[in-house]
């Protein structure tokens, strides 16, 4: 195999799903085969050597292979995020209405008749909400922006056999030859060939927060699980946390490992449940207005004679079938979503990511820093019968302190605890236990042997003013217990029979199930080559104890999980570390860890096994970024609403499968670019929080478009009825879009309604079967207080105000009569359309069990309060409107409050059918 052919075989430049795959599975298998070749053999196949590329190399090199640079999501320029800031289903909607009505009101129309009222009120509308959108996105981006880090541009790249220059990152070439040392950030996928003492940060790619050694012999397997397990290969992304080494590039830019984690980062994000329910809910809305409209239309014009009434009122019609404050009031539901998740340290990136957080029902989540604290902390110190005993931490600090390489995190671990426990040593002056900072005093390092990845263990040798010295060892328990001979137990030093070893190793593999890493401990007093160590002296040692480390879980997170249970969201691990730790560290927190599967696991499935595990696994250990993924893709393929919360560049893909991608502000460029959603504190409360939210702006959401399309869907119903029965038009089209204006200008305070605790408890979807049925089952209840008000408003209150009945009166007398209709049916609509908004805005008795907020009671009974008074008004006069006599006022009482009454029956009988209101 080499390289070069494997690029001919995989396309570069293919975006499609499948070739990427083939890509993604070819540079694995260039990866593994980099891993175990021998070096001779490398270099030949990538025309390099330990020298470095030639300087004509390297351009033929960057040539074929392309640049050092990984995909990112571009941004779009301000006139497109602007033009996108209106791309609303709703708003074709009405842009169409609009379009039909400046053809209707004032191209064909003549003189007088020419009126742009309609156009422009639904044009302010359009442009209002568009705008609001735009600017809470563009404050959004900005946010978002401000929290790039500053990244590493430069290695030290040797050419030529030039001994090393700084070389900017995006000029780095397959065959380059790289140096490494502490505090470097790995420009590519290396191939170590020289090392000493290299260890390198992983987190980024795995999400481990320990450490791996990187070296330059040959992998010892090639089939290993992850590519992250081969020893002698450094990944793009990973920092270099001490030593020095000497690699050959082998991979760059998008064929990198960070760059296949990235590379969805160029495509377009999938469409998420919140996306699809408003699509689904336009066409509902598009048909109904399909069928309606020439309906209206033929009906109007067949009994009227006035077909070109009959077509604007036909339109007014279908402009009152559809929501048009909707895109407006989704905006400000969204925009105050983002203001209140702001006060709780909560970047919004994508508006529509509010309501798809409140939607979820399933949270995948990394483990590292999410749950746990993302920090090694030494549990126990633990003699050889289990028991905690402060001599092992005594060891252990004197081990830890005296080595002079560079402190890692478990020797940081095993000295702050040390700080703050203190050792038992006892100070002869005072009689009290030594604290640590007086055993540093009272002992000097003599020498050490560096801890190395063959031997896996770190001695080092003090002394103490005497003379006396120490030789303490720590490392892997089964390297330790390779150089002993004897074991204390109980105070004395025995022999290390078989049994013993055997019981020394069950107890280690015991505290490893509970998730914990363990190191053993020996000792050896005066050891023979104290000044001039070597690893022959690494021998006849005595073990004393175990240190166990973990990565704790959070306080936090326990209660966490409990809490978004509580609100109808399963959390599943999803993490790169191993099974055990992952296992121990969610049965901490009160996570189901009965099933585990690995990335081994899940690469063996196919789609249908996969689908039927993860519905009953909540932990998923060793995954590589493409298979988060996939079981991402897999989950809300079941119909799930999955949310994924990660920091790591090996959460990035897993974030844009998700509906609704989270991050954290300390996390790396690529998952912070992913992310829909940035909280500020890396906490799952905060989470709580953000799905109460997302469900409280989509109650009020939904408030509106279920109210508000079952009273518009009725009002065709009574339309209908009155264009058929009636000698005049029930409302003229100016007059109904008059009432459609003003009762939306009373929901603009839906958003700041308050939501009862229950429509929070449960995760909540767009579903436009549940507004279909809303609106079958509630819209035509209102219609038959209209016909019964037709009915009072023919025979009683018209004939009492014109002077007789319709067929006895001359032409005024007939406009006064369908002035008085008119004017009575506007305000029986507003009223009946405006106590609909407390009846269905709870499940609970309005004004008794919950409570709307004094905005919207405000502006409701100020809406009232003007329709009642309008036709008293100049404006009614020029509308058309006449005053209504006493008699209406007793008429329009009782049929509110008979359609209140039936409402409520109706309410409860949708309820118990439905499960739930909204």
């Amino acid at each position: 195999m080499t390289m070069r052919n494997l690029f001919v075989r995989v396309d570069k430049n293919s975006q499609s799903p499948a070739r990427r795959g083939n890509q993604a599975a070819g540079q694995q298998q260039w990866l593994r085969h980099a891993a175990t070749a021998t070096m001779p053999e490398l270099f030949r196949e990538l025309n390099s050597s330990e020298e470095g590329l030639a300087a004509e190399q390297v351009d033929a090199a960057r040539e074929f292979y392309g640049a050092n640079a990984v995909a990112q999501a571009t941004k779009r320029p301000l006139p497109l995020r602007l033009l996108a800031a209106f791309a609303d289903p709703f708003t074709y909607i009405l842009v169409f209405i609009a379009a039909v009505s400046v053809l209707t009101d004032w191209i064909f129309a003549t003189g007088a008749d020419r009126d742009l009222s309609t156009p422009l009120i639904i044009g302010t509308m359009v442009l209002v909400s568009g705008v609001l959108r735009f600017i809470q996105d563009e404050k959004s981006t900005v946010a978002a922006e401000a929290l790039a880090e500053m990244v590493e541009s430069c290695a030290e790249v040797e050419r030529d056999g030039d001994g090393g220059n700084e070389t900017p990152i995006d000029e780095i070439v397959i065959g380059d030859v790289v140096h490494l040392s502490s505090g470097d950030v790995v420009p590519a996928d290396l191939r170590i060939f020289s090392a000493r003492d290299l260890f390198v940060s992983q987190a980024s790619l795995t999400g481990e927060s320990e450490p791996v050694e990187k070296r330059a012999s040959l992998a010892a397997d090639a089939s290993a699980p992850a590519l992250t397990d081969l020893g002698s290969l450094a990944f793009m992304g990973s920092t270099v946390i001490s030593g020095n080494a000497r690699g050959i590039v082998v991979a760059t830019g998008a064929r990198t490992m960070f760059g296949e984690a990235t590379d969805t980062l160029a495509g377009r994000k999938h469409e998420t449940s919140f996306d699809a329910g408003i699509k689904s809910t336009s066409r509902l809305l598009m048909r109904l207005m399909l069928a309606m409209l020439p309906v209206v239309f033929v009906v109007s014009g067949a009994t009227k004679g006035d077909w070109v009434s009959a077509l604007l009122f036909s339109l007014s019609v279908a402009v009152g079938l559809t929501p048009e404050m909707l895109p407006m009031l989704v905006t400000t539901c969204l925009g105050k979503g983002a203001v209140d998740l702001a006060r709780h340290h909560v970047i919004v990136k994508r508006l529509d990511a509010i309501q798809d957080l409140g939607a979820i029902d399933v949270l995948c989540t990394d483990k590292t820093g999410t749950l746990t604290e993302d920090r090694i902390v030494l549990e126990r110190h633990l003699d050889v019968n289990g028991r905690e005993d402060a001599r092992v931490l005594r060891y252990a600090f004197l081990n830890s302190y005296f080595s002079t390489g560079v402190k890692n995190l478990i020797d940081n671990a095993i000295v702050e605890r040390a700080l703050a426990e203190g050792t038992d040593e006892v100070n002869a002056t005072v009689g009290s236990t030594t604290t640590a900072e007086e055993l540093a005093e009272r002992y000097h390092g003599i020498d050490e042997l560096p801890f190395d990845f063959e031997r896996r263990r770190l001695s080092v040798v003090v002394g103490d003013a005497a003379g006396h010295t120490r030789m303490v060892t720590k490392g892997a328990l089964e390297e330790v217990l390779a150089v002993c001979s004897s074991v204390e137990v109980d105070g004395q030093v025995l022999p290390l029979t078989d049994e013993l070893r055997t019981q020394v190793v069950r107890r280690g593999e015991a505290l490893a199930d509970e998730g914990m890493r363990v190191l053993g401990v020996a000792r050896k007093n005066e050891p023979a080559g104290a000044a001039t160590l070597t690893v022959a002296d690494e021998r006849n040692m005595v073990l004393i104890g175990y240190l166990a480390f973990l990565d704790p879980p959070k306080e936090s997170s326990a209660a966490a999980i409990r809490a978004l249970a509580a609100h109808g969201v399963a959390t599943k691990v999803l993490t790169g570390d191993s099974p055990r730790v992952a296992a121990h560290v969610c049965r901490a927190i009160g996570i189901d860890a009965e099933h585990v599967l690995t990335g081994v696991d899940v690469e063996a499935m196919n789609d249908g096994e996969l689908a039927d595990a993860v519905q009953c696994t909540n932990i998923f250990a060793k995954l590589s970024p493409a298979q988060k993924a996939r079981v991402v893709r897999t989950l809300r393929g079941l119909g799930h609403a999955v949310a994924y919360m990660g920091d790591g560049v090996n959460d990035a893909a897993a974030m844009r499968e998700s509906d609704c991608g989270i991050s954290v502000d300390s996390a790396v460029d690529v998952a912070r670019e992913a992310a829909d959603i940035i909280l500020l504190e890396k906490d799952l409360m905060v989470l709580e929080h953000g799905i109460e939210c997302g469900r409280t702006t989509y109650a009020n959401m939904i408030k509106y478009v279920k109210m508000t399309v079952s009273s518009n869907f009725g009002n065709i119903f009574s339309v209908l009825v009155a264009a058929a029965l009636l000698p005049f038009l029930p409302m003229t089209a100016v007059q109904l879009l008059l009432l459609n204006l003003i009762y939306d200008l009373t929901c603009t305070a839906v958003p700041w309604d308050n939501v009862d605790e229950a429509s929070v408890r449960t995760p909540r979807r767009w579903d436009t079967g549940s507004v279909r049925r809303f609106m079958v089952a509630f819209g035509p209840l209102s219609s038959v207080f209209d016909i019964l008000t037709y009915a009072a408003l023919f025979f009683i209150v018209c004939p009492a105000a014109a002077g007789g009945a319709w067929g006895t009166l001359d032409a005024a007398g007939q406009a006064v009569f369908a002035g008085t209709f008119q004017a009575g049916w506007f305000i029986e609509s507003m009223w009946t359309q405006t106590l609909v908004v407390h009846l269905i805005r709870t499940e609970k008795v309005p004004f008794v069990g919950s409570r709307a907020s004094l905005p919207l009671c405000a502006l409701g009974a100020t809406g009232i309060a003007v329709a009642c008074v309008l036709p008293v008004t100049p404006l009614g006069a020029a509308l058309d409107f006449c005053a209504l006599p006493a008699t209406f006022w007793p008429i329009l009482a009782t049929m509110v409050a008979g359609y209140a009454a039936l409402a409520m029956l109706a309410k409860r009988r949708y309820v118990r059918r439905n499960g739930s209101l909204l």
